[in-house]
């Protein structure tokens, strides 16, 4: 049985002082219950790290420490870049590798991606890879290449049992911060297809034992539908993260009614 992660991608948004008020209160939000029943991971700007660091080990707080990017290598001429063996000094456990925004802002390719696991593996930390496709690719009736083929290309040269560990994100573009939300049925269908492409590629037991998030305006009220599909282990949350009432609401999806 795979237990749900439930991740809170912050983006470019609170500052240090905004981010420890707002684990704090998720500490209050949620109980052992809820972390019982799902893993839940906080992704903050690289400059909250060090303090939501600090407030989740001095308080307590069942939270597990994310990042939201990182660089492939363990040091060099970078400006601006951090490396992975850096966030692992924090306490990092998982790392959002390939998000849309970096791919479609920034332009990092499926090599980047794939770069970017092997080096979060490398530093001891899970990678969240994330694959989906957008509205034009979704309307011309490429989502399925377009999945597929990022899922190959992100997870090359892996083997199965690490395949297994990881987490990966299907989040379709056209859905992110646009109040749009793939139905529960298209949302699955996807992850479904991410699954058996694991399964192809390295095996049975990598396909059972990897987490498939669903990410794209998700919020409390549609949380339980897209976490009742079979393929979805769990939720990459944006905006509906930056509050504790909406994100501990997602948290206790399985309790709405």
């Amino acid at each position: 049985m795979r237990k749900p992660l439930i991740s809170g991608n912050w983006k470019m948004h609170h500052n240090h002082f905004e981010a420890i008020t707002l684990v704090q209160k998720l500490g209050y939000a949620i109980d052992k219950d809820d972390v019982a029943a799902v893993d839940v991971s906080v992704h903050p700007p690289f400059t909250d790290l060090r303090s939501v660091q600090t407030v989740l080990e001095a308080d307590k707080i069942p939270l597990a420490l994310g990042a939201q990017n990182c660089h492939w290598e363990e040091k060099g001429a970078f400006t601006g870049e951090v490396a992975p063996s850096m966030l692992a000094k924090l306490n990092v456990s998982y790392v959002i590798v390939g998000h849309s925004e970096r791919r479609e802002l920034f332009a990092e390719t499926d090599e980047d991606v794939n770069r970017k696991v092997k080096s979060v593996l490398k530093a001891g930390m899970t990678p969240i890879m994330c694959c989906g496709e957008t509205l034009e690719e979704r309307e011309r009736g490429a989502t399925d290449d377009k999945v597929v083929g990022q899922v190959k290309a992100g997870l090359a040269g892996l083997k199965g049992d690490v395949v297994a560990g990881l987490v990966v994100a299907y989040e379709p573009i056209w859905a992110i911060g646009t109040g749009r939300t793939a139905s529960s049925e298209d949302a699955q269908a996807v992850c479904g297809l991410i699954r058996r492409t694991i399964g192809e590629v390295f095996g049975a037991a990598a396909a059972d034992g990897v987490r498939i998030q669903y990410g794209g305006s998700v919020k409390p009220d549609n949380a339980k539908e897209l976490m009742g599909q079979p393929d979805i282990d769990g939720a990459l949350v944006g905006g509906a993260s930056l509050e504790a009432e909406s994100f501990a609401g997602i948290i206790q999806y399985r309790l709405k009614d």
